[in-house]
């Protein structure tokens, strides 16, 4: 069940990855560009341990970094049942700190954190955590015969409640900053719902990300959002129930808004919208405010003939890139950023 709707108001945050190398300046940079919701950045060009899956596994059980390949591995080793006994004992304790994420793996969130503790955010009402979805986390992992370790029930089970004690570790440490969390689980995997992953249910999905969504509700006050950039099945989306979904407004547009029905049982439910209108593949810097503008403008009207107010939509609107940055280049990714923030600027200011 969702918590309260949230009073948004079209402000700004990011995905997660960028393509800069300077930690400090970064975070400063978003700061000043996202001063209402900042987010953390992953710094996917600067180490492998960046990646968005290698990011989130440490402590969890059985798994190995391959660093030629940049990618998880399943390292049994005849120490199977007794790695998943210590781990539960350890989930079920709630050992947070076991299920930490560290510096190495992710200093945007400590230098982040830091710099807002120093008062440099003080417009700042939420700030932003990302962690990877539990569908993409197990099905980029091989498992011990070659199959994606979400088709092994017991292991696909095990990390995605490992994934959701990291995903509370987060939105405590997010918490220290005083401002409100927000994490959304990335969920890339989920494009193409229904070929490429025939051999995974819909109610499978849809449990698996109420388990980590559960999780955090149970334990925190965040607010939890699903993203997906491409296009997928977003009735099963909705059906999981997060307070935010973000899609590829620029892109996919008139796909979301298909599924008029459940997007209107959703707001009726307190949900909100990230809008994902600022494009990152293919990112050009020609593109203008009012373009985009123009773009959100045919998809708020678009609700607005399913009954929503129009109030309601901009109350519960956030405005963000398409999709993770970390594959544009240095100039191109802060032009999408200041892209990004005037269109903020511009939309709050007509509120």
């Amino acid at each position: 069940m969702q918590g309260h709707a949230e009073n948004f108001g079209c402000i700004a945050t990011g995905i997660g990855s960028v393509p800069f190398l300077d930690i400090e300046a970064s975070c400063r940079e978003i700061i000043e560009s996202l001063p209402h919701i900042p987010f953390w950045p992953q710094f996917v060009k600067r180490s492998f341990l960046e990646d968005m899956n290698i990011q989130y596994s440490e402590g969890l059980p059985l798994l190995t970094v391959n660093e030629k390949k940049r990618s998880l591995e399943i390292s049994e080793g005849g120490q199977r049942e007794g790695a998943l006994v210590e781990f539960y004992e350890r989930f079920l304790a709630q050992d947070l700190e076991y299920f930490a994420i560290s510096r190495q793996y992710a200093p945007g969130l400590y230098t982040l954190l830091e710099d807002m503790e120093k008062g440099l955010a003080p417009e700042a009402e939420y700030i932003k955590g990302q962690i990877v979805g539990p569908v993409t986390f197990t099905s980029a992992i091989a498992g011990m015969g070659g199959k994606p370790v979400i088709h092994d029930a017991e292991l696909s089970e095990a990390l995605t409640k490992g994934l959701a004690i990291k995903a509370l570790w987060q939105v405590n440490r997010l918490k220290v900053s005083g401002k409100r969390p927000v994490l959304f689980l990335d969920e890339p995997s989920l494009s193409g719902f229904g070929s490429a992953f025939s051999a995974i249910q819909r109610k499978d999905v849809i449990q698996m990300l109420g388990t980590v969504i559960d999780y955090v509700r149970e334990n925190s006050d965040a607010v939890i959002g699903i993203h997906c950039c491409g296009n997928t099945d977003w009735s099963m989306i909705l059906e999981a129930v997060p307070d935010i979904v973000n899609f590829d407004a620029f892109a996919f547009m008139d796909h979301f808004l298909l599924y008029s029905k459940e997007i209107e049982r959703f707001f009726s439910g307190g949900g909100s919208i990230a809008w994902g209108i600022v494009p990152t593949s293919d990112f050009k810097d020609t593109v203008t405010v009012k373009e985009l503008s123009l773009q959100l403008e045919k998809g708020f009207k678009m609700l607005e003939k399913i009954g929503i107010s129009r109030e309601t939509i901009i109350r519960r609107s956030i405005l963000t890139p398409a999709c993770g940055m970390g594959t544009m280049s240095q100039d191109m990714a802060r032009t999408a950023i200041s892209l990004l923030s005037d269109l903020s600027r511009t939309l709050m200011g007509g509120i």
